[in-house]
């Protein structure tokens, strides 16, 4: 990814050496307080960069398991390199002096799974919009630099969606293809409490964009578009509430873990592109290291070759599964339900979420590189290793005597 002005011979040589960016200049090293660390993307980018750089993490969080492999003695790094901070930032009077400590505060702190939007509509907007308020203040006053994560659901449904079924221009990409500088954002109606978190998302943008404009705030927004792989949300009963509904692809794993069919909202129509973490994170390191390019900008992060119905995702999930653990899928690995009955009242959805590539492309020079057979396999794989066991421990019964 980065030139080095002396050959690397070792993992350990190569991040010792002088690292330059996209334009050349030497990379310095510097502090990261990074909030939500112990999360799914969180735990990625810690491992990237203490693998791979010589920066420092605040890692702030309330729960560290995904990280504790980073914290711990044998796990090679250096304390000085990663310091957990246990807090919430909703009412903890040490954020700030965190911020203060570092040269960039990373915000990944959300509450981002469709099954709460419906039935913890106010979580979701506090968590989303007010919790996020103090880390941008912070920020903008002590003159830090912000990367914050927005959501690809700020994009709201796409113009296409409102054409009749038939017509010709729901094909044509100027329809359907979203772009961070041109693209509307179009929610539903506000009974329909889904769009909670696409709003807050939207609201905290404006936020933060107001606070560049008029007070210097250097900041870059990433908008991701459904970012999969290991660790990913969590399986219900096993590392997460029992009564818990994670995201599509840990919910359609817990499904195949149990052999159960998976389920399809509304007939699984809705089409979406998925990206692999590890391809999602060299994205944000780009980011980092390249402040020049990256301030001021908002970015799509996806990968639109990888475009599926929730349907086809299914099926090829089912495929992989199979593969991976070496059982035969079921005689119908797949059920229909409502939104209704899934999510309850006030779900509502888009249709198509594309993102265009052409800022991120030519401010960063990436591109996502895995196929969608290929993160699924990688996936399901760690899904199995991890939790197979476990499932069905959990769900024997003991023998009768």
């Amino acid at each position: 990814m980065y030139q080095t002005t002396t050959e690397a011979k070792s993992p350990k040589s190569e991040m010792a050496s002088a690292r330059v960016d996209l334009d050349g200049h030497l990379i310095k090293p510097i502090t990261i307080c990074m909030i939500g660390a112990g999360g799914f993307i969180g735990s990625h980018l810690c491992e990237k960069l203490m693998a791979e750089t010589p920066h420092v993490v605040l890692a702030v969080d309330v729960y560290n398991d995904k990280i504790k492999h980073l914290l711990e003695p044998s796990g090679g790094v250096s304390p000085q390199r990663i310091q957990f901070h246990r807090l919430n930032i909703k009412n903890d009077s040490r954020l700030e002096g965190l911020i203060k400590m570092a040269d960039l505060t990373i915000n990944l702190a959300a509450i981002c799974t469709p099954a709460d939007y419906n039935t913890r509509p106010l979580d979701t907007i506090y968590s989303n919009f007010i919790d996020a308020l103090p880390v941008v203040k912070y920020c903008s006053e002590n003159g830090k630099r912000l990367i914050h994560f927005s959501t690809c659901e700020i994009y709201g449904k796409t113009i296409g969606s409102f054409l009749p079924k038939d017509s010709p221009l729901r094909g044509d990409p100027a329809y359907y293809l979203l772009k961070e500088d041109d693209s509307p954002c179009i929610f539903g109606p506000i009974e329909k409490q889904r769009w909670s978190y696409a709003c807050a998302k939207q609201l905290i943008e404006r936020l933060i964009y107001a606070e560049g404009s008029e007070n210097g705030l250097e900041f870059t927004i990433v908008r991701p578009f459904n970012w999969i792989g290991p660790r990913m949300d969590f399986i219900p009963g096993i590392d997460g509430p029992s009564e818990g509904v994670p995201r599509v692809l840990a919910c359609f794993s817990n499904n195949l873990l149990r052999r159960e069919p998976l389920k399809l909202v509304d007939g699984g129509q809705s089409q979406r592109t998925f990206v692999y973490i590890k391809d999602a994170i060299e994205a944000v390191l780009l980011m980092i290291e390249n402040p020049a390019r990256a301030n001021g900008q908002i970015f799509n992060v996806g990968n639109p070759n990888n475009e599926v119905t929730v349907r086809q995702l299914a099926e090829m999930m089912t495929q992989v599964y199979s593969k991976v653990s070496g059982e035969s899928p079921l005689d119908s690995p797949t059920i229909d339900i409502s939104s209704k009955e899934f999510y309850g009242e006030g779900y509502d959805d888009s249709d198509k979420r594309i993102p265009d590539m052409t800022i991120i492309n030519k401010q960063l020079g990436w591109n996502p590189k895995t196929s969608l057979w290929d993160l699924l396999e990688s996936t399901l794989t760690y899904q199995h290793r991890t939790y197979a066991e476990a499932i069905k421990k959990a769900t024997s019964k003991p023998v009768a005597s």
